[in-house]
């Protein structure tokens, strides 16, 4: 059985970015705006902190206060000539404000590809991506599950994946998971931990969780325990260091680029 290490492969990522941005006569910088201190939340804004200060790109953490406050903060930093790319740090407090928030990002700032009209891919769409092609697994004639449709992951990936012609089906909330058992490759991506049960999933499946939420102060995904202890799997996503490394990776390529 594989296991799907997107540390492994970030370190490449990483070291490439890091000699890249050497050569550059202006240092990149990205602007992370969030609403809340959830462990959740700050976990990620400090990885990428970490990441951007390991290759050179300058990482501000802005906190804004309600939807005013991060429209006010998108319009500051879409109008902040030295600030490359945005991220609104995702969820934030009022959810229902999310796709009018995210659209307010200049489309050349966008590196986490969320609005409507932007430049770039999604980050997190494109990391699986890189994972799976990494790792060799071919998606051409496999019968591919999505769990979840949202913004980061299920639509983005539906649509590249859909597009690129492949056998795609969407799961959303409510919908029978039991039949996940008839399919080849599963990305589940909803932040509800133990959503994925081991009977849902069938041997030589590929499995990616890409979900995340915090359970006790931990970072948990979709995939119940018993599913990660399984022998029979092609390959699977570990408990941390999967998916999230590889986004991050795209992220800052995308500020790079930008």
């Amino acid at each position: 059985m594989k296991i799907l290490n997107g540390s492994e492969l970030a370190g490449f990522i990483k070291e490439r970015q890091f000699q890249v941005v050497r050569g550059m006569s202006k240092k990149p910088c990205l602007a992370i705006i969030r609403d809340s201190d959830n462990p959740v939340i700050m976990k990620y804004v400090q990885l990428k902190q970490q990441y951007g200060e390991d290759i050179g790109v300058e990482v501000r953490d802005v906190l804004a206060h309600g939807v005013d406050g991060i429209r006010t903060a998108i319009e500051q930093a879409n109008n902040d000539r030295d600030v490359n790319g945005i991220i609104l740090q995702l969820p934030i407090l009022d959810r229902d404000a999310t796709d009018g928030l995210t659209n307010l990002i200049a489309p050349e700032k966008d590196v986490d590809g969320l609005s409507t009209n932007g430049n770039f891919d999604s980050a997190t769409a494109t990391a699986i991506n890189w994972l799976l092609g990494g790792y060799n697994i071919d998606l051409a004639g496999k019968k591919i599950a999505l769990v979840g449709h949202g913004k980061l992951v299920g639509a983005p990936l539906e649509r590249m994946w859909t597009n690129s012609g492949f056998d795609v089906t969407v799961f959303q909330k409510g919908d029978d998971l039991s039949t996940l058992s008839n399919y080849d490759i599963i990305v589940t991506a909803t932040g509800v931990p133990h959503l994925i049960k081991n009977e849902f999933v069938r041997g030589g499946a590929v499995v990616v969780d890409a979900g995340t939420a915090s359970e006790d102060g931990v970072l948990v995904g979709d995939l119940d325990e018993a599913v990660r202890e399984r022998q029979d799997l092609a390959a699977i996503t570990p408990r941390t260091g999967g998916v999230g490394p590889l986004t991050v990776g795209c992220l800052f390529e995308h500020v790079i680029n930008a």
